[in-house]
This record gives C-alpha cells, structure tokens and sequence, in this order.
C-alpha cells in the first residue's frame, strides 16, 4: 500500500467517479480501476460498490477513508515539520477560492509569498463557496478564501479584503451615464446573476426585500462569463467593484453604485480552529493580512 494508492482511492470517492477521478489524476480510468482493485485485495475487502451503473462507498470504503485521510494528513505534517527543522517553510500549501477571487485576489498575494517563499509550492482548489467550506472541514485544503460573513464556530475566520457589491453595464446601456441608481430602477432591465453563491443570495433577498420581480435573462456560473455578456449588453449584473477594475479601464464595461442599498462583499481567509498550521501556511497567513486595504489596517480583524 502506498500513498498513490491512497490518493487515487480518495479521489474516486470524492466524486464516486472513476473517469472523473482518472481526469484528477491525469490516468487512464483502467489504470485508476487496477489501483483500486489492488488496494481492495491489500485491506481484503470491496471498497466501493459499483452495481446499478453508480460508483458508492462500502461500509469498508467509509471506514478506510478516514483511515486514508488520516495517513495523507499525517504525511503532510510530517513533511511540514521536517522542513520546519531549518526554520525555513517549506512543503506545500492548498488554498481554496472562487474563480472571481483566484483571478482578482489571490494573484498579488501569491506573488508577494512565492518571492520569499520559492521553496513552498502553492495549491488552489477552484470551487463555490459552500465546496471550499466543505474542503477546510474535510482537510482537503489548509484554508479557504470565502466572502464574509461566516458562521461555523468550528473556523478561525480572518478578514482579508474589504469590497461592495456594485451593478454593471455596458458602456452604451441607458445607466452608463449614471453614478447611481435605485434596486427599482435596476430591476427593470434584464437581470443576469450567477446560479449560485453569496452574491445570487443577496441579490434575490434585496429583491424579495423590495417587493420586486426581476427579468431574469440569463445564469451563469462563471463571474467572468457574466462579465462578458454584459458587455455585449445581454442584460446588467452585479459583481464585487474589484472584480471590474480592468473592464473599466478598458472601457468595456460601466459600473454604478446601487443607490438605495449596501450589499459588502468582504472576503476572509478561513481555517479549523483546531488544525496545527504550518509555518509555510502561517507565513501565507501574514502576507495575506499585510495586504490588506490601509483602511482595513487600522481596523480589527475578525
């Protein structure tokens, strides 16, 4: 038994998925298959159950996941700690964001920590928020960027980035020579909001608020997508105001501030309480809240 095996049988069972677990590890579904028969002839027992077209867990499968997570985990440590030895960080880290706080976000800080920290290697996860919180719960990431506020009282929560979330439209649509304009006035026009997440939440709460019916022309699951269809003045979003900094320098799309609302969109950098951090993931954790707005600084952080 050994730690590929282990890896491939988590990921199976991750998505119940052999093909989808072989695109993950960039194998062959056969090649995936005889891995985790092999791992099933090792422990004398079937680990998943592939009858009925479906791929599920045994009660085996379950008991030997926890098993597996445990080894991973204590591998990680292992390698963290060793590498502790010379006061250096080293190993890795595994952050995990949304893809509007992977392209706006992170870039900057992950610059800032790789020159200090070349030796580290970084790892994102890509997923919607309630995936990433489900990933710090699980270990499969040392912590998540996720929009604010969280609840769990099982996560240190730390604010990282402060932001509103504001309407745009395309240069040529009638509220592109507005500052401002109400949630009345915005609902008027063909709506396009993302599937899911924080900001489709908040956006349909302010509507039922208001007591209004939007037009909803399109769902997306892509914050850039939107962007794009916006453009192309398919209907107006709303999005985070760092989100858009290179559209409007661009010229390629307008933004206005919603007048008669104020939705944040404040991001934080979430861990479990009880799980020992790095020092690569510590120093990660420094940069992070060094770059911080200067008006967050002055701030507490919580």
């Amino acid at each position: 038994m050994d730690f590929d095996q282990l890896e491939t049988f988590l990921e199976v069972a991750r998505h119940n998925s052999f093909s989808r677990a072989a695109e993950k590890r960039f194998r062959t579904q056969p090649a995936i298959s005889s891995l985790v028969r092999s791992l099933e002839d090792e422990v004398g027992a079937k680990l998943f159950d592939r009858s009925g077209g479906k791929v599920a867990l045994t009660g085996a499968g379950k008991l030997f996941q926890k098993f597996a997570e445990d080894a991973l985990e204590l591998r990680r440590v292992s390698v963290a700690k060793i590498g502790e030895m010379e006061r250096i960080p080293r190993g890795e880290i595994i952050v995990g964001a949304n893809e509007g706080t992977c392209l706006h976000i992170l870039p900057e800080v992950f610059a800032n920590f790789k020159r200090l920290y070349p030796d580290v290697q970084v790892s994102v996860h890509r997923a919607e928020r309630g995936r990433i919180l489900d990933f710090i719960i699980d270990n499969t990431v040392d912590f998540g960027i996720v929009s604010m506020p969280v609840g769990d009282n099982r996560l240190t929560v730390v604010q990282i980035h402060r932001d509103d979330l504001i309407v745009m439209v395309a240069p040529d649509h009638p509220l592109a020579k507005k500052k401002d304009a109400t949630v009345a006035e915005v609902a008027q026009y063909p709506l396009l909001l993302p599937k899911l997440g924080r900001t489709r939440e908040a956006v349909d709460n302010l509507l039922h608020e208001r007591r209004l019916k939007p037009n909803v022309s399109m769902e997306l699951d892509s914050s850039e997508l939107m962007k794009r269809f916006v453009a192309a003045n398919v209907g107006i979003g709303f999005i985070a105001g760092s989100h858009v900094k290179d559209e409007l320098r661009a010229r390629t799309l307008a933004t206005l501030r919603i007048a008669d609302a104020h939705i944040r969109r404040d991001l934080a950098l979430v861990f479990r309480k009880d799980k020992a951090l790095s020092r690569a993931a510590l120093a990660f954790i420094d940069i992070a809240v060094k770059l911080r707005p200067a008006e967050m600084s002055a701030g507490k952080i919580g």
